[in-house]
């Protein structure tokens, strides 16, 4: 498969080049999001492509969000076709990596549920026995599972800058109570039914990043992406044991390799991706997405 690392479609206007997405512009109502197949890790854009990612973050999206319905409103725009609007050269250049959404307003925060503790949140209860300011039991392991679901919000990060943790108070200051308690709630729910859903097929989703978007009346819409294995840590639940992080179906793997080289973490110096690296990245990714949606 030949990989898509940025498209380049002349029937509609590029609106924006994301680290993974590409954004046209169709109507006053409507947007193409193209999701190609770069792969970033720590703020970084990885020079390498990982061929196909596009297409299985898409369908993956695509699958959460519909069956998410009953929850929240999503953004796509199912009722609209590609082909409506694109040649067929470009079609094919796509091949399943784009998607028409409707134009929202995003809300400018990352709505991330963590249900596990590891990553960051294991380093910072390490220290100070909280993630985020909020207060969790002691003796806690890596990998343990959470008490209950934690909504732990951060800020939207230019390009090339790190998002901020901030509590929940901090996020009220930003975008009104009314409207982070409902952003708080959904994240939980939406969290806490894919996780269930997905425990079945046996993967654990250890923690997840939402995105949230208003129209003019206000209404709430999930947005970008959702569950997907660049947005969300999946474990598979046969390796999970506590004390210890299980080898994940997500670009986690990207990190371990990147972790192993002599490498500031320096944007401008990203290191090329080897190919068995590139093979075993798509490998988990297509893993995931089957056990998850396929016979279903």
């Amino acid at each position: 498969m030949q990989p898509l690392y940025e498209s380049t479609l002349t029937s509609l206007p590029l609106l924006n080049k994301g680290k993974v997405r590409d954004i046209y512009d169709i109507d006053d109502k409507h947007l193409l999001i193209v999701t190609t197949d770069r792969i970033s890790a720590y703020d970084a854009i990885l020079p390498t492509a990982i061929p196909g990612k596009g297409r299985i973050l898409t369908e993956t999206a695509q699958f959460w969000m519909k069956k998410m319905a009953n929850i929240v409103p999503n953004q796509l725009a199912t009722e609209m076709n590609l082909s409506d609007y694109l040649t067929a050269d470009e079609l094919k250049q796509l091949d399943g990596r784009g998607m028409i959404v409707k134009k929202l307003k995003p809300l400018p925060v990352e709505a991330i549920v963590r249900g596990y503790l590891v990553g960051s949140g294991w380093k910072e209860y390490k220290k100070t026995q909280k993630i985020c300011g909020i207060d969790l039991p002691e003796g806690l392991k890596n990998a343990s599972k959470l008490p209950q679901p934690l909504f732990t919000p951060s800020t939207k990060a230019e390009q090339g800058e790190h998002d901020e943790n901030i509590s929940f108070k901090q996020l009220v200051d930003i975008m009104g109570e009314e409207k982070s308690n409902a952003v708080r709630d959904l994240s939980i729910q939406l969290y806490t039914t894919a996780a269930e859903f997905a425990l079945e097929r046996g993967i654990i989703i250890a923690d997840t990043k939402f995105e949230f978007g208003e129209d003019d009346e206000g209404t709430i819409y999930l947005i970008d992406e959702a569950l997907t294995p660049d947005s969300s840590r999946f474990w598979p639940a046969s390796s999970y044991k506590v004390g210890s992080n299980p080898p994940s179906f997500d670009k986690q793997y990207i990190r371990d390799y990147l972790d192993s080289l002599d490498w500031d973490k320096n944007p401008d110096t990203a290191p090329e991706l080897p190919e068995e690296i590139v093979a075993k990245t798509f490998e988990k990714y297509q893993e995931a997405q089957s056990r998850l949606t396929e016979n279903l």
